[in-house]
């Protein structure tokens, strides 16, 4: 029986992504670094340090500590001045209702975020009292592709990767989701999240039937 549904937040209940892009193309035209929507697709679902690091190999460059320090805060601030406009008419179309009908079947939910914006946007969509746990970019030392998030997020819920379902948008996502025992859930073209159990071009496709035979 499926006991606990964890849910990335950028792509699967919101969509950040377009304010990720204009704060990465922001910060790297004011460092001189070249920087395109090609490249952002390698960032979706990675850290902020990790998406830097792609974008300097990227541009064949290293930098400082000091420095990469400086440009990581530099695109967090202008990424967060955007998040002031995200209102709760942001949810992704049928998420809401998806987790408020799992939660009156007694599922236990969770956000397992590598952001450590996540309160913020779940501050701004009125969505905390959706989740029993808020799992971010602060909770564990190893990201994703590693499944340590989505480790500590069943560890805080009380419940086994086995009886668990990850939805997530991100290759890497899917990844660590399975290399945790999780069942997966993705959202996008097969080409990125084909290798989850279930797989849906978008989020108001998503049938909470198939999420619960997951493991019958």
């Amino acid at each position: 029986m499926i006991e606990a549904c964890i849910f990335d937040l950028d792509g699967v209940i919101t969509d950040t992504a377009e304010y990720h892009y204009q704060g990465w193309k922001r910060m790297a035209d004011e460092a001189g670094l070249k920087f395109n929507r090609e490249i952002n697709e390698q960032l979706r679902g990675v850290s902020r340090r990790q998406s830097l690091n792609i974008i300097l190999q990227y541009n064949k460059r290293e930098l400082a500590e000091k420095k990469i320090e400086e440009l990581m805060k530099k695109k967090n601030d202008y990424y967060k001045q955007s998040l002031e406009s995200i209102t709760e008419k942001d949810y992704l179309p049928g998420i809401k209702a998806f987790i408020l009908n799992i939660r009156k079947k007694g599922i236990k939910t969770a956000i397992a975020s590598a952001s450590k914006n996540a309160e913020k946007v779940i501050q701004n969509l009125n969505a905390k009292e959706l989740f029993d746990v808020i799992a971010d970019g602060y909770s564990v030392k190893k990201t994703k592709p590693a499944p340590d998030l989505f480790l500590f997020a069943a560890e805080r819920l009380n419940v086994n990767p086995s009886e668990s379902v990850v939805f997530e948008d991100a290759q890497v996502g899917i990844e660590a989701a399975l290399n945790g025992g999780f069942f997966s859930v993705g959202i996008g073209p097969d080409e990125r999240v084909g290798q989850a159990h279930l797989r849906y071009d978008r989020t108001e496709d998503i049938q909470l039937e198939d999420v619960l035979a997951l493991n019958r």
